[in-house]
């Protein structure tokens, strides 16, 4: 029997996120080699990708696809128009990019991995994503009220459960937070690194588990 899995762009599960609309394809599907997602805007004049840059080492490139609607893209800057069927790749680098819908019900994938790096599928923006604004505004109780339960049902992502840490770390946890940052490096030792040097965790830096844990 041929193995295929089958999902249309309307059902997948939107999230919000930094004033946009992600779709959690990647997610919703399961794919683990290379990241995609959906961005989708409702009303013309509404953003549709937040305005970012791909520029830390090991970044991704990244691949625009207008699947429904009029797209107007800014990258650098350069502004045009994005009609239905057009592709706009971005390598990794300096260059800020965003996009707003020009018509209603405008939908863009995003298609993105880093050159010569094995993809590792973190989970950041369709977990994390969410919570990112608590997180950035300090509301650290927020985001442990909001994120902790889905966050902890989906373990195999080390990124949400690293920044779940920190927030429990500098909202007055630290048994939960090293119990998290323990999972986080159990799924990537990269975590183990950061947690070293990241200002998150001074809170319960002499905690004698925290210290046994990062050494």
């Amino acid at each position: 029997m041929a193995e295929y899995k089958l999902a249309h762009l309307d059902d997948i599960e939107k999230v919000d996120y930094r004033g946009s609309r992600l779709g959690r394809v990647r997610h919703e599907l399961g794919i683990a080699e290379f990241g995609i997602n959906s961005w989708t805007a409702d009303n013309p004049g509404d953003q549709l990708i937040p305005e970012h840059a791909e520029d830390q080492e090991g970044d991704p490139e990244e691949l625009y696809v207008v699947v429904r609607g009029r797209a107007r893209f800014e990258v650098g800057d350069d502004s045009f128009d994005a009609p239905q069927g057009t592709l706009v790749l971005v390598p990794a680098g300096p260059n800020r990019r965003t996009a707003r819908a020009e018509e209603a019900g405008t939908i863009v994938l995003a298609i993105g991995a880093a050159p010569g790096k094995a993809y590792e599928a973190d989970g950041w923006l369709e977990i994390w994503g969410p919570l990112h604004d608590l997180y950035a505004a300090g509301d650290y109780e927020g985001v442990i009220a909001k994120g902790r339960e889905t966050i902890e049902a989906n373990p195999q992502y080390g990124a949400p459960l690293y920044n779940l840490a920190c927030a429990e770390s500098l909202g007055g946890h630290p048994q939960e937070a090293i119990e998290h940052l323990r999972t986080a490096i159990e799924r990537s030792p990269r975590f183990l690194e950061l947690a070293r040097e990241d200002s998150d965790f001074d809170p319960i830096r002499e905690e004698p588990r925290f210290r046994e844990l990062v050494g």
